[in-house]
């Protein structure tokens, strides 16, 4: 039972990980050339991986179901607290508006072209809501079976997407440099945030259990495996076009396009299509649930069909509501969600995992570096924030 569950937790932070994010990689990295976006990928990996880790030190000595809200009490008081709320609310929720909002655009489509029906955008955003909210109200097991099922039809989308790019990938485009070097720093908190599954970590511990070399394998197989992806989809992304053609694509919309014409396979763009589908739905179950833990958690709702319902909606009306009335507004506050993000991954686990180590014997399992490694990762975050500063001030390009 213990192995099963381990292996659908992986899963849930692999695939809260590779989401829709992931498409934006090849955009974010258009002008930086393979070997410099392969050596910002592998730092941020190895960023939160570790404050994973730092996380998975912190729950050992906490309740089972404990989650931010109880962990930033514990070690960091109220004003911990307060932050660790803010920040936890404003991420998941911009999150979330985000994924109902463009989700429910792809369902009205696909919904209007197989069924030839006509739907508006708000009531696909609706259904797209209410059946995410069903999986996740239903509990973490059944959010487990779903997201295998996703996740798998994901991994076979994704590797016929590699066997009709691959034979196109030349590899004089993967020896190109960065054309400015202010796309580096541009670059660095997309790539941040296409590894964010912390606010998923207090889930899995209470679905696991404080079995901390289990969890510990979780962590770095669930985060390895997106690794493994995202380098391989740099490699295809980057190796099939130019920069020039890469930084010339417009968008999303315009790079799916162009790896269509290069491959001469419309195939590709349904590929990429479905793939951007499930990257969405996979993405979305994984922050909601982490969401929805939270708020259990903050309100004290028991276990029970009807707290559990209340807890629902205190989770899916509010980003529902945002992505049908202001989907621009919320779409714009995720300019500012890799900061939220660098606040809950980085910087709060740094902290409770500094004064954790200050008031306990330190038993249980600690986490290799230090206070050297604690003192880097905080450094790491500052020069995520600086970059996503620099860019909304226009110092540096902007991207996309």
């Amino acid at each position: 039972m213990l192995k099963n569950k381990t292996i659908g937790s992986m899963l849930i932070v692999a695939g809260t990980t590779i989401g829709a994010g992931m498409l934006a990689l090849p955009i974010a990295s258009a002008g930086l050339g393979f070997s410099t976006a392969l050596t910002l990928i592998v730092g941020c990996w190895l960023l939160m991986t570790y404050t994973a880790l730092l996380m998975l030190e912190l729950h050992q000595y906490a309740p089972r179901d404990a989650t931010l809200n109880t962990l930033a009490k514990l070690w960091l008081g109220k004003r911990g607290q307060y932050v660790a709320n803010f920040s936890v609310i404003f991420l998941f929720y911009a999150l979330c508006a985000a994924y109902i909002a463009g989700g429910g655009a792809q369902l009205q489509d696909r919904i209007n072209t197989s069924f030839n029906v006509s739907i508006t955008p708000q009531l696909a955003s609706i259904l797209l809501a209410v059946l995410i909210a069903g999986v996740v109200t239903l509990g973490t097991s059944k959010v487990d079976k779903f997201n295998r099922v996703l996740f798998s039809i994901k991994i076979v989308v994704l590797a016929s997407l590699f066997y009709m790019l691959t034979p196109y990938v030349h590899g004089q485009h993967l020896l190109e440099m960065p054309v400015e070097q202010g796309l580096i720093l541009s670059a660095i908190p997309v790539v941040f945030t296409s590894f964010g599954f912390h606010g998923s970590i207090p889930s899995i511990v209470k679905y696991v259990g404080l079995e901390i070399k289990t969890l510990r394998k979780v962590m770095i197989a669930g985060a390895t495996l997106p690794l493994g992806i995202y380098i391989f989809w740099q490699i295809l992304s980057q190796g099939i076009m130019s920069q020039n053609d890469l930084l010339n694509s417009q968008g999303l919309s315009g790079f799916v396009q162009s790896m269509a014409s290069i491959a001469h396979n419309p195939n590709v763009a349904t590929a990429v299509k479905l793939f951007a589908d499930l990257a969405l739905a996979t993405s979305f179950l994984g922050v909601s649930l982490g969401l929805f833990d939270f708020f259990a958690d903050t309100f004290k709702k028991a276990d029970t069909k009807a707290d559990r319902i209340k807890t629902a909606l205190i989770t899916f009306i509010p980003p529902l509501g945002f992505a049908i009335f202001y989907p621009q507004g919320f779409i714009m506050a995720l300019g500012y969600a890799a900061i939220a993000l660098v606040i809950l991954a980085v910087f709060l686990p740094v902290a409770m995992v500094y004064k954790q180590r200050k008031s306990t014997q330190n038993t249980g399992y600690k986490v290799r570096s230090g206070n050297i490694g604690l003192a880097i990762a905080a450094l790491c975050g500052l020069t995520i924030i600086s970059a996503q500063g620099l860019q909304m001030a226009g110092l540096i390009p902007a991207i996309g």
